[in-house]
């Protein structure tokens, strides 16, 4: 124990904010090593806005899907390579090198696509800043969670969480910001490079992580950063417990690690269970179906205005940052654990809106009326050659083809409106009458409600499942494991999202997007109960005795945490196997 700190409690989030005046080298530490969770969230949302201004400059963009896709998804397989090697980097060269690492990878990702002449130049620049992504996703959190006393470890590893959604929202911000500007998506994915630069330079001025000084055998830069960290009446007792670990890691492993022996171990693969478990249930809840489909998922509710589309996706972005703050008060006040169980109770219900509010307005749409389609003399064909026209309504002029619209009634959106060939010509005479045209969703008296249930499950998500999974897999390996276990974990990550993003708009399409969100009702309600019974609480537990309570039990039922009277850590009690 690094100690005998007093668990984490109500007072950890303030004093978390005193470390601004009683000790701001803790406070320099944990936002210099964050610009990397800011770099992340800007570069995983920028891309959005981007790609409208992308297909303007490159025609080929425009008309071939797959390079649009392309452009998308290869930032995200970047991800999954920096993640899986950036464990590796993590402990054989260091937290601070690999954070250095992918700064760089983000600096030229953003240059070489701020630059592009082709397409093909813009995808190498994207697999450059997915590099950095995946490396500075768990570099980041891993260097906090080493370098931050234990009251205050959770509240500032949540803080790298917030920069990640902070630079989500910024990154809406900025696409808005330059859709006027000369070169538009150029400034908008070459401004990255900035904070890639910043964050260069603060962390050469600061140190390795004293923990893996320690397991380098480097005790003395290590003891001198601790006395920087701790207060004094708690210093001695962290190195003499760190030191001890670190030499009980050293008698029973080599410095080479292997998966083999990885996996012999009782502790890591435990530790591996809950980490790997919980960053796979994160994307499979379905987040980022909300956050890279949130204008697409406006419109399915009945939005038709690519404006108010887009202005309700930077909302969501802003109660996602909103949430990640909450994070930061809550997470040492609560634990993990009991805000994991809120925050996926939350999610479910949220998801139940969702289904209910999108079966209604996919069964209940405004119905075709002849008279108004004969009016325009574009009429769908599919329409025109429907044996019982009288029944079509809304949605089914949508589903017979991706070449048909709908244009909503003059006087109002839900009476009976046309079904008509989808172009630009035809939006045009749509709008030019002052109706509404929907190539999407249908006009719905209920749409308000879906964006009610969006905005609920981000405010439930982002506090726990948004942040604590980081938390979670920066404190639950053993040290001379940490650094690849972190990167196997965040390679889950990776990995889950790029299967629910390529997967999302297939699902909608092929079983209605209510259909979908039922779907991740039940994975949620899978990951309630993969998370009382595999994921450990580790609040206000040092990071070695995390260890010692993964050794003495696999499962955990109960998530609440008992101080006991002398005002030490009191080890939850489980069920152990």
């Amino acid at each position: 124990m690094e100690g005998g700190v007093p668990e984490a409690d109500v007072s950890a989030f303030r004093e978390c904010l005193a470390l601004s005046w009683k000790n701001p080298y803790v406070l320099r530490l944990a936002f210099s090593a964050g610009i990397g969770g800011f770099l992340f969230g800007y570069d995983t949302g920028v891309i959005s806005g981007a790609l409208l201004y992308i297909r303007d400059d490159f025609k080929a963009v425009d008309r071939e899907t797959w390079l649009q896709e392309a452009i998308v998804s290869m930032a995200l397989a970047g991800a999954i390579i920096g993640a899986a090697v950036g464990g590796w980097i993590n402990d054989r060269f260091g937290r601070k090198t690999a954070i250095l690492l992918a700064d760089t990878l983000f600096f030229i990702g953003a240059v070489v696509m701020a630059s592009a002449m082709n397409p093909a130049i813009l995808i190498v620049g994207r697999v450059f800043v997915g590099l950095g992504v995946g490396m500075a996703s768990m570099a980041s959190p891993l260097y906090i969670s080493e370098a931050s006393p234990t009251r205050v470890r959770g509240a500032l590893v949540s803080l790298n969480g917030f920069l990640i959604t902070g630079g989500q929202f910024l990154s809406y911000v900025i696409n808005l910001a330059f859709t006027s500007a000369p070169g538009t998506w150029r400034w908008m994915l070459g401004v990255a490079a900035v904070p890639a630069l910043t964050q260069i330079i603060l962390m050469l001025m600061l140190p390795e992580s004293p923990r893996w000084l320690f397991r380098k055998g480097k005790e003395e830069q290590a003891k001198e950063i601790l006395r920087k960290i701790y207060p004094p009446q708690e210093v001695e007792d962290e190195i003499i417990a760190l030191k001890e670990s670190v030499d009980m890691e050293l008698r029973e492993a080599s410095d080479k690690v292997s998966i083999v022996n990885l996996l012999k171990t009782k502790t890591v693969r435990r530790g591996l269970y809950a980490g790997m478990g919980i960053q796979i249930f994160q994307q499979f809840v379905g987040i980022n179906t909300v956050m890279y489909y949130s204008p697409t998922i406006v419109q399915l509710a009945g939005f038709a205005s690519n404006r108010v589309a887009l202005l309700l996706s930077l909302v969501i972005a802003g109660l996602n940052a909103f949430g990640s703050i909450l994070s930061i008060y809550f997470i040492d006040k609560t634990g993990r654990r009991k805000l994991l169980l809120i925050s996926l109770s939350g999610v479910v219900v949220s998801l139940v809106v969702l289904t209910v509010v999108f079966h209604q307005t996919t069964t209940h749409t405004p119905m075709i009326s002849s008279i108004e389609t004969s009016h325009f003399n574009n009429t769908c064909p599919d329409y025109r050659a429907a044996l019982n026209p009288g029944e079509w309504d809304c949605m089914q002029c949508l589903k017979s083809s991706p070449e048909c619209g709908f244009c909503a009634s003059a006087d109002n959106k839900l009476l009976p409106g046309a079904c008509l060939i989808s172009n630009d010509t035809t939006e045009d005479q749509c709008h030019n009458e002052h109706r509404l045209w929907y190539t999407r969703g249908c006009p719905s008296k209920n749409g308000w409600l879906a964006l009610i249930g969006l905005g609920l499950y981000i405010l439930f998500f982002s506090p726990g499942m948004g942040t604590v999974p980081w938390v979670i897999n920066s404190e639950i390996y053993p040290l001379r494991y940490r650094g690849i276990c972190g990167g196997m974990a965040s390679t889950s990550n990776w990995v889950s999202n790029l299967i629910v993003a390529q997967s999302f708009l297939s699902l909608t399409e092929a079983i209605g997007i209510s259909s979908t969100f039922m779907i991740f009702i039940f994975i949620t309600v899978a990951a309630i109960v993969f998370v009382i019974v595999f994921v450990p609480e580790t609040k206000g537990l040092p990071i070695e005795e995390v260890e010692n309570m993964l050794e003495r039990r696999s499962l955990n039922f109960k998530f609440w945490q008992r101080s006991s009277g002398s005002g030490q850590v009191d080890a939850q009690k489980t069920i152990s196997l």
